[in-house]
């Protein structure tokens, strides 16, 4: 029992690194735990998180994949539904990234990849062990590496490669006020609505269980490893989650997490998506952290009770399957 005791609590203090901030190692066992349990997100499977939900966020966490009806394709028109890929000599020739596969930041630049057509590959990181990064300085995820030039931190991470991919083309198009509209809501992504979610995901212990079974589904752990932060990391994080909720002045998760839907809707001012008639970087940046609780009973009572699904569909059926090349 010792044994098991203190490598679940070794388990629990690594596993759970970054989760509200970028993949970065907290110094406390809660924001470790975070990490693996909101952020072993989604594209490792290689298709969209809508659809390996149901596999552990297909099987474990939540329902399967997103079904999206034919009444509400047809209702989108082609350019909406039509991926944007770049312009063939501008995609770069070997895209990797180092990721959990529940980590809401990692599938930000998934979304951004899959949305813009870029072939990656995917290295499933030990969230204990870290050895599939000691390569790198950096041991927070996610990493992107591009044609061999590293790229760190979410936000950066997709700033570079737009810059890199259709920079001019982007910069020429948009105008101030569009700018300034996407990068005040891909802040409010990042300093808001990732706090949000920890406290929904682990708010029980049955939600809390549902949640690291599909961690631990995903994730790269030895079979030791899967049964004890399963275990383990549930009943930690629960208690975690209390916390969190009381750093961040939260007094019921279901209704923070229904208000910051509502908000997001309504900043859409019915407009199909905040970029318009197409996905700008914001939504890209909103869909991407929801992906790993869509199909969980939080994101699935979010859907249900709130007015974002209607538009969760639209980025689904827009973002489309997944780029990621299987190894």
């Amino acid at each position: 029992m010792r044994r098991a005791s203190t490598l679940a609590s070794s388990v629990l203090s690594r596993t759970l690194t970054p989760t509200l901030h970028e993949g970065g190692a907290l110094s406390t066992i809660n924001h470790r735990f975070l990490l693996v349990a909101l952020y072993s997100t989604t594209s490792n499977t290689g298709s969209s998180h809508s659809r390996r939900i149901f596999n552990p966020f297909s099987s474990s966490l939540g329902v399967a994949g997103a079904l999206v009806s034919a009444a509400a394709a047809a209702s989108l028109s082609q350019d909406v539904l039509a991926k944007e890929p770049p312009l063939a000599e501008l995609v770069p020739k070997e895209v990797v990234l180092y990721q959990y596969e529940a980590c809401p930041f990692c599938n930000k630049v998934k979304a951004y990849l899959d949305y813009y057509d870029i072939p990656y590959k995917v290295v499933e990181v030990n969230p204990i062990s870290k050895k599939e990064i000691k390569w790198s300085d950096y041991k927070k995820v996610p990493i992107l590496v591009v044609d061999g030039e590293q790229l760190v931190d979410s936000s950066a991470i997709i700033d570079k490669l737009r810059n890199k991919i259709h920079g001019k083309e982007i910069v020429e198009s948009a105008s101030d006020k569009d700018d300034d509209e996407e990068i005040k809501w891909r802040r409010w992504v990042d300093n808001h609505l990732v706090h949000v979610l920890s406290p929904n995901i682990y708010r029980n212990t049955s939600e809390a269980l549902e949640s690291f079974d599909y961690i631990t589904s995903n994730g790269n752990f030895s079979f030791t490893e899967k049964i004890t932060v399963k275990y383990a990391g549930a009943a930690a994080m629960y208690f975690v989650s209390k916390k969190l909720k009381k750093k961040y002045n939260i007094t019921d998760e279901r209704a923070a997490l229904y208000e910051a839907a509502e908000t997001w809707v309504d900043a859409l001012n019915g407009r199909e998506f905040l970029g318009g008639s197409k996905p700008n970087l914001a939504d890209l940046a909103v869909f991407g952290v929801l992906r790993p609780i869509r199909y969980l009973r939080s994101g699935r009572d979010m859907v249900e009770q709130t007015r974002i699904g209607d538009w969760y569909t639209r980025m689904e059926n827009a973002v489309g399957k997944s780029a990621r090349i299987k190894a």
